[in-house]
């Protein structure tokens, strides 16, 4: 069941396109890519649809998950990071992915959706079950999954608990490790000092996930995060309690060389568990590469290599 999400549809147009305008105007988005400004066509805002779920096990209680649709075709959803949509968006590859019906929901907490979620260290695997859920809701059985940083861990998780709906996934920025050394200090940041990385992404994040509650947002993101970490001693060093080798979906993994969020050998771990996976590097890339500029022209190629193997491999 498709609903505006507003009480009163007229607040509902109004509040959507304040918002979107918003959106546009900080369209230079430093972590790359644009903001919503595809959404602006002939100065006519079209309206974003929402499913509702009876219950979404991220939320724990009803939500309604706001998504964006583009093209036609077989169905590919998008799975956003931690940060949500615009801060790393895939205005670079729409045009390429046209023959695709493109789907990217906002999860519970972050953009239009019901706010907040329930975060907490199995997030990811609660993530995988609403997103399982919001397929339902738009009527798709079988999907490309394409996950980005956090929504790459969704997205692996999926491919474990129902690889028959998954076609294919593309792993992005990709998180192995549950430890994650190098990242200690930004998860930590993130908790502490979220106004820190800056005013361009401030404004990005609280167009896009509403004043202070973005704050809230990047806050429960890294204390998430930490408790993750903290747990490698008692339930081992993978994300996927050594269960990442038993994908059954073919997998395509491809990842900035450059990409900051990466421990030391944490790549080659995951390579070991799945040798089957295609694994790509970008050289160029860091931890967005489809949105970078010395990057996306690569990370796109790449991306339409993987999803025309998906095909070949049916």
């Amino acid at each position: 069941m498709v609903e505006s999400g507003y009480k009163d549809e007229a607040t509902g147009r109004a509040r959507r396109r304040q918002r979107l305008k918003s959106q546009a105007a900080i369209s230079a988005c430093p972590l790359g890519g644009q903001g919503s400004v595809w959404l602006l066509g002939d100065e006519e805002i079209r309206p974003l649809p929402y499913v509702t779920l009876e219950y979404s096990p991220l939320a724990r209680r009803s939500a309604g998950i706001h998504y964006r649709e583009f093209g036609e075709g077989r169905p590919l959803v998008f799975l956003h990071s931690g940060w949500g949509y615009h801060a790393y968006p895939i205005n670079k590859q729409l045009h390429e992915l046209k023959q695709y019906r493109v789907l990217i929901p906002d999860r519970s907490g972050y953009g239009l959706s019901s706010k907040p979620a329930a975060f907490a260290a199995d997030f990811h695997l609660r993530a995988a079950e609403e997103t399982f859920a919001f397929m339902d809701a738009a009527g798709v059985d079988k999907a490309v999954l394409w996950g980005h940083s956090d929504g790459s861990v969704i997205a692996a998780w999926m491919g474990l608990m129902r690889p028959e709906r998954c076609r294919g996934i593309v792993l992005e920025a990709f998180h192995y490790a549950r430890r994650k050394v190098l990242s200690q200090e930004f998860f930590e940041q993130m908790v502490s000092r979220p106004e820190s990385f800056g005013e361009r992404i401030s404004a990005i994040l609280a167009h896009e996930h509403g004043e202070p509650y973005w704050r809230e947002l990047l806050q429960a993101e890294g204390r998430t995060w930490l408790e993750i970490c903290a747990l490698a001693g008692e339930k081992g060093e993978d994300l996927y309690d050594g269960r990442f080798g038993a994908l059954r979906p073919p997998v395509a993994v491809i990842h900035g060389a450059g990409d900051p969020r990466t421990d030391e050998g944490e790549m080659e771990a995951m390579q070991r568990a799945l040798p089957a996976a295609t694994i790509r590097l970008i050289g160029e890339g860091g931890h967005c590469p489809h949105g970078e500029s010395r990057a996306a022209a690569e990370f796109t190629a790449q991306l339409m290599r993987a999803l025309a193997s998906f095909e070949q491999g049916e």
